[in-house]
């Protein structure tokens, strides 16, 4: 469902957002279900703030790119790489990523985690997007995943770096 977003300006011409639980657009990308909640053109590209749901194995293999990223993990566990940190994390942890750093994660349990994901400046989204528009636009053939990343700016470690 598109997101029915409230908004209110003041004088400063500064918008308040709300996004009530079910709104939101949804894509789904690398296994994950990818809430947007608040978005890159909403902030001005300053951060964005994503809601992403984690099945059990699934989420983004070790990447790397320019932007920060912070993790609020609402429900589940998650195991996180974040440079040579290996942890899980449960419902309430934190986890932050400074841009440059290595870093992915994935669900741990049958039942999906979900994870509040805020990256800065807001630049993600367009990676997911990219990547959506791309698997939609010739079903049964993956994307290029390496160059849709690279056109953002990441880069995924090839699998013996994991």
């Amino acid at each position: 469902m598109v997101c029915d977003i409230v908004a209110w300006r003041d004088a400063m011409d500064k918008q308040a957002v709300t996004v009530k639980d079910g709104e939101g657009e949804v894509l789904r990308v690398l296994g994950t279900d990818v809430r947007f909640l608040l978005e890159a053109a909403t902030t001005g590209h300053r951060f964005s703030v994503m809601d992403v749901s984690l099945p059990k194995d699934q989420g983004p293999p070790p990447h790397e790119h320019p932007w920060d990223e912070a993790y609020f993990v609402i429900s589940g566990r998650v195991r996180f790489v974040i440079g040579d940190a290996v942890r899980v994390f449960e419902a309430g942890d934190f986890a932050y990523a400074p841009g440059g750093v290595v870093h992915g994660f994935k669900g741990v349990d049958e039942t999906p985690a979900r994870v509040l994901v805020f990256d800065a400046p807001a630049t993600a989204e367009g990676f997911f997007r990219d990547l959506d528009k791309e698997t939609k636009a010739e079903p049964g053939i993956a994307p290029d995943i390496p160059a849709i990343a690279q056109r953002h700016g990441m880069r995924f470690l090839p699998p013996a770096a994991t």
